[in-house]
């Protein structure tokens, strides 16, 4: 056991020192902003090279506020956006960036209420006419309420891996390390402890929201760097895991409201699925959005448990729900999303008018 115990140690340090050898650089350029306010722009992907037509169906994408933006563009073989705008769409990205000075202080009501609603203005007004909002995780419960709110001008929704129901039954995802419910209060557990550095900071640190999150499970690292120590250096599958991880490790600091509004308020009391989570003073209801939706749940999803993500396509009244056998991150980014989440979406879009 020993020897073995010695073998895997080593591995786990090759793997470490291979990633950080590795020359891998991403090189996308980003495509031009149609509207910026402080640190938040909203980029036209009908303008990226791969676009076939730059007025075409126009579609606003919603990413979470606690990673970049960017794994929906990772890399030119692995981003969804230039996908959907090589198809004829019109992505046009919400990109938070960091919080800067004006940021710091902001609520979800002052980036719902506010910083997306504007963005949402200005996409309206480039492309002439409502559109489908396309919500990534974090951003699918952003765009849910921004679809409540904007009626009129959200003609459609599409909800990617978003959770809703933080404590549902774990009997519902087996395979998890803990149950729903147990990992939600962990999580809000472990906030609690970091409060003081939140408000001495005004935010919560990178290195301590992913802390927390690999808390969760904390073999997530070990087994994928023994992973990776086994892979060639010079396959594309090595060239996506260190794209990946260095996104991982490009994190952005969440306002302290916003975090204690997910981690308080969405992980440890359920706010979301109990009707208590407001913005502006107002619930956020499902029932109220009664737009075409589409859900993807993957059905390997080991961030937001499928029972989480199914609870809200059952409280939304015109929801499709299909479970492309992907994980949370794979069905952006890995060499099935196309045929299994990508595909489905485009098709729903195309349905949808958009």
């Amino acid at each position: 056991m020993q020897r073995e115990t010695t073998r895997r140690h080593l591995d786990l340090l090759r793997g470490i020192q291979a990633y950080r050898a590795h020359p891998y650089t991403r090189a996308l350029n980003d495509p031009p902003a149609l509207w910026q306010e402080g640190t938040t722009r909203l980029l036209d992907y009908g303008q990226c090279p791969e676009a076939t037509d730059p007025n075409g169906p126009p579609l606003l994408v919603v990413p979470s506020l606690i990673n970049r933006a960017y794994i929906l563009d990772l890399k030119p073989e692995l981003s969804l956006l230039r996908h959907l705008a090589a198809l004829g769409f019109r992505p046009m990205l919400v990109d938070w960036d960091r919080p800067g000075p004006q940021e710091r202080g902001f609520s979800l009501t002052d980036y719902i209420a506010g910083r997306l609603e504007r963005a949402l203005d200005a996409a309206c007004t480039a492309a002439g006419q409502a559109m489908p909002a396309v919500g990534y995780c974090m951003g699918g419960l952003l765009a849910l309420a921004l679809a409540e709110r904007r009626r009129r001008d959200v003609s459609a929704l599409a909800l990617l891996a978003t959770p809703w129901d933080f404590h549902a039954d774990p009997e519902d995802h087996a395979g998890s390390a803990a149950g729903q419910a147990t990992q939600a209060r962990v999580a809000a557990t472990g906030a609690q402890a970091l409060e003081p550095a939140m408000q001495t900071l005004g935010y919560l640190p990178v290195d301590a929201l992913q802390t927390l999150f690999q808390g969760l499970d904390p073999l997530t690292g070990v087994r994928k760097f023994l992973t990776f120590a086994r892979l060639d250096p010079d396959s594309r599958r090595a060239e996506t895991f260190v794209a990946l991880e260095d996104w991982l490790n490009d994190g952005v600091p969440l306002p302290a409201a916003v975090a204690r509004e997910c981690l308080y308020g969405w992980y440890g009391r359920n706010d979301t699925a109990r009707g208590r989570w407001r913005i502006a003073g107002r619930p956020v209801d499902p029932a109220r959005v009664t737009q075409p939706t589409l859900c993807l749940l993957p059905a390997q999803d080991r961030i937001v448990p499928p029972a989480s993500a199914a609870a809200l396509g059952a409280a939304l009244p015109n929801a499709e729900v299909q479970r492309p056998a992907l994980g949370h991150i794979g069905m952006v980014v890995s060499s099935k999303a196309k045929t299994e989440a990508w595909r489905p979406l485009a098709d729903w879009l195309g349905r949808m008018g958009a």
